[in-house]
């Protein structure tokens, strides 16, 4: 067991043998990121997360709970947390970083190194650092609206059922037409052909442009690639979002298909568990795209004057 700061200690599941010497040593909170549950005895406040130290855990999901867990601990000053795995050195690690990041308010390259320096054995592994990342992005603090916690909910979701019989609903967005589903100031996106709502503008989960043409290179003959690097060439012609609820018949099952107007049948695009390339190159893991040549962007109209009550 190691002091990271005054009140915070890092360590192992074996530091939990002997929890004389854990009070001995002033802990009163005890927050385990294993795969079970220790047998504490009721002297102690304690915390447990069910994590593995393997690339498919979603500890990213966890984090605002433990950093909660350990500063609520500190309201008391006389308190102390042991945050522990089972080695002590990869999930453990990645909680401390977190709250670190949190309370001192630093970067994840400071908190990580600060760690390293009390704890050189340390060594988190690298989609956990992956997810401290996603953390700093968000500005350390898990927001489920973002889309950048969509895509990577998604893509988990992908690892976590790779037959895809059983998705959770919490993972598709509300149907737009249910009522009360869809703001004033919302931008919504319909058929062209029938009309009807599919998706609002915050279901839409933006992504970095690719290389253009060059990107589909291995296709291409040589001279044909020449003039890539234009903006226009460059350009997006689908909208990729999350998957929304009317989607839901279509997905359970099968890994790829079409995505059709729940009203009228036509054809929006396309999606594929597994990922697809997009036209700017970028490639998108999972894949929902709707074409932009199939939809109608409609923003909300302001009228200054209704607004205020004039005429």
């Amino acid at each position: 067991m190691i002091c990271v700061q005054t009140g915070l200690y890092i360590g192992a599941a074996s530091d939990l043998k002997d929890c004389q010497s854990l009070t001995a040593d002033g802990i009163t909170h005890v927050l385990t990121v294993d795969s079970e549950a220790p047998n504490l005895p009721g002297c102690f406040q304690s915390k447990f997360v069910y994590a593995l130290d393997e690339s498919c855990t979603d500890l990213l999901s966890s984090l605002d709970d433990c950093v909660t867990f350990i500063s609520e601990a500190f309201a008391n000053p006389s308190s102390a947390v042991l945050v522990h795995c089972h080695a002590g050195q990869s999930r453990s690690a990645a909680v401390v970083t977190a709250f670190l990041m949190t309370s001192n308010k630093v970067s994840l390259m400071t908190a990580y190194t600060t760690l390293q320096k009390v704890k050189p054995d340390v060594r988190i592994n690298d989609e956990f650092l992956d997810q401290l990342e996603l953390y700093e992005m968000m500005g350390c603090e898990v927001d489920f609206s973002s889309p950048l916690y969509k895509q990577y909910r998604l893509k988990k979701l992908t690892e976590k059922y790779p037959e895809l019989q059983s998705v959770p609903k919490e993972v598709f967005a509300a149907d737009p037409t249910t009522s009360g589903q869809t703001r004033d100031n919302d931008i919504i996106y319909r058929c062209r052909k029938c009309r009807r709502t599919l998706f609002r503008n915050s279901s839409i989960l933006s992504h970095n442009a690719g290389t253009g043409p060059t990107a589909f290179a291995h296709k291409k003959i040589g001279s044909t690639i020449q003039h890539a690097g234009s903006a226009a060439q460059r350009q997006c012609t689908s909208h990729f979002i999350e998957p929304v609820q009317w989607m839901e018949p279509a997905l359970l099952g099968v890994l790829d298909g079409q995505l059709l107007c729940p009203k009228c049948s036509s054809k929006l695009g396309s999606f594929n568990w597994y990922g697809e390339q997009c036209s700017c190159g970028r490639w998108v893991t999972p894949a929902f795209q709707i074409h932009k040549n199939r939809v109608d962007e409609i923003k909300p109209l302001h009228v200054p004057g209704l607004l205020s009550g004039n005429s």
